[in-house]
């Protein structure tokens, strides 16, 4: 989950972050006939696709990356626009479904599809059960708007509906698509089941929420902020093999020196040698350069 650059919820609404829309860095990315009333979509990589909300404040990216006999969804985005209608756009391929972690604005449009791999964690399967209408209220009010919502969309009504499980995943697990192997890096830390997505051949990491450019939320109940200095960590030490990172927010190619960034972040919290500030939502911003952290005060 994120907001727009490094701004709390009442900072996005009071500096109007729909006006600032597009992202500069997305500019550089063709805007596809894909696209729709609520998504965008850029083709990023040959067979890689970038389907994004821009006009909800989480600005949640997901990708669907085309195989030979299949096609893979990495996320499904937060149910609030019709994911499905663009992916069966863009190929008549079959689908298969993998989140980066099962946060509901990720797995919104999973129920849509008639096959999907998750991690094994209680995190999981408590989500897979979906959420209430009272718990996603807020993503559809008119703060977290930049347009209305699509046709057919009512607010009230919104919620995230459960879907099924076909196939368990775990660290190291694979993904032939035929002109692709991808391989699950288990990332625990932003929530138990985070996940990156590696293509070690083209030198290509989907990092889900444990990385993007942006306010990385680390305060959530879920989050292990142990775990996730391990994660980023390793995710660091990859960095210097790959080509690009495919985050699930705000913008789908960043440099992967990024992450070594983020891990000489954490340690400088962690030594107490960059100051926080407090806001008054109960946390702390720590921010960086490129991206700012958000924990909860000690």
């Amino acid at each position: 989950m994120m907001l727009f650059g490094t701004c709390t919820p009442q900072a996005e609404r009071e500096l109007r972050w729909c006006d600032r829309l597009p992202r500069e860095a997305n500019t550089q990315f063709q805007k596809l006939n894909y696209s729709n009333y609520w998504f965008e979509v850029y083709q990023v990589q040959n067979n890689i696709y970038a389907i994004y909300e821009p006009y909800q404040w989480q600005e949640v990216i997901s990708y669907l990356i085309i195989g030979d006999e299949f096609a893979l969804l990495f996320d499904t985005g937060n149910g609030i626009g019709d994911i499905k209608e663009v992916v069966k756009e863009i190929t008549s391929l079959p689908i298969r479904v993998l989140n980066s972690h099962s946060h509901y604005d990720h797995v919104g449009g999973n129920a849509d599809f008639d096959f999907v791999y998750g991690m094994d964690t209680e995190f999981t399967q408590l989500r897979k059960q979906g959420l209430p209408h009272e718990r996603v209220a807020e993503e559809v009010s008119p703060e977290a708007l930049c347009k209305s919502l699509p046709e057919n969309v009512i607010a009230e009504e919104h919620h995230i509906r459960p879907y099924e499980i076909d196939e368990y995943v775990s660290e190291g697990f694979t993904i032939n698509l035929g002109n692709r192997l991808v391989e699950v890096i288990a990332i625990p830390g932003h929530t138990p089941d985070a996940i990156g997505l590696w293509d070690k051949e083209n030198g290509l990491l989907w990092t889900g929420d444990t990385f993007y450019q942006g306010a990385i939320w680390l305060f959530a109940k879920e989050t292990n902020l142990e775990d996730y200095k391990h994660s980023i960590n390793r995710l660091a030490e990859m960095s210097k093999s790959l080509k690009h990172l495919l985050p699930a927010h705000n913008i789908p190619l960043v440099d992967p020196s990024l992450l070594v960034e983020l891990d000489e972040a954490l340690v400088q919290i962690e030594n107490e040698t960059v100051k926080g500030v407090d806001s008054t939502d109960g946390r702390v911003h720590f921010t960086f350069d490129h991206f700012t952290i958000l924990m909860n005060k000690n």
